[in-house]
């Protein structure tokens, strides 16, 4: 998202030449609402934008549990350490300063993007708030009581945890949990939503654990 229309259409132009598809707001209420709707990869977001600042829109993003887990990168001419210290700290996942190359912009896209799409680090056993998740030997115990999830109950909750504070559709589910099983529909997975939190909720109607985003898909906060 960005203010000045020649740089944007520089930007679009060299990320689509590597594959990208992308999307141009310029204005920050805009943006906001595109990235709520089209749920984008990455935010290439710049600080000087009419309607919602960039530092206000950033913090936006990292306030709410759909997008808190969005990678952003900062394209401004705000060139000294405080300014770049301050993108950083809230939230911006790097921060590239004018003029730059197209070169070493989509370079660091790739990088952030890479970064925010790696496998996360295996824990042995997870825990959280009440709950303790053993990676080795599949089993889930609640206040120390074990619970008895299904295979897929455990790979969505797992996944899930591993991944606090993004937000999945139920096809990225299906992709991740039933992978090539065949003649799998959608509405499987809230099935399973919905076993997994008699098992693991306190009260299944106000989830605590595994939350829904209306529209969008299912998370487990990034605090918990």
């Amino acid at each position: 998202m960005e203010d000045e229309g020649d740089i944007a259409e520089l930007m679009s132009y060299n990320l689509g030449k590597e594959g990208f598809a992308v999307s141009i707001a310029n204005d920050g209420r805009v943006a906001l609402e595109r990235i709520r709707t089209e749920s984008p990869d990455l935010l290439v977001l710049d600080l000087m934008l009419p309607g919602i600042h960039g530092t206000e829109l950033c913090r936006i993003l990292r306030g709410d549990p759909a997008t808190m887990g969005l990678p952003i990168v900062m394209v401004t001419a705000k060139v000294s350490e405080v300014d770049k210290v301050r993108g950083l700290e809230i939230g911006a996942d790097d921060y590239i300063t004018k003029p730059f190359s197209p070169r070493e912009f989509v370079a660091r896209v790739k990088a952030v993007l890479r970064r925010s799409l790696a496998a996360p680090e295996k824990e042995k056993v997870i825990t959280i708030g009440d709950l303790v998740i053993n990676t080795e030997t599949y089993t889930v115990a609640k206040r120390s009581q074990p619970l008895s999830l299904s295979a897929k109950e455990f790979r969505i909750l797992l996944y899930l945890v591993e991944r606090r504070g993004r937000i999945f559709s139920r096809d990225q589910l299906l992709d991740a949990v039933w992978k090539d099983e065949a003649f799998v529909e959608p509405r499987t997975v809230d099935v399973h939503i919905r076993r997994l939190r008699t098992q693991i909720e306190d009260d299944p109607s106000a989830p605590v654990y595994v939350k829904t985003r209306r529209g969008i898909g299912y998370y487990v906060d990034r605090d918990l």
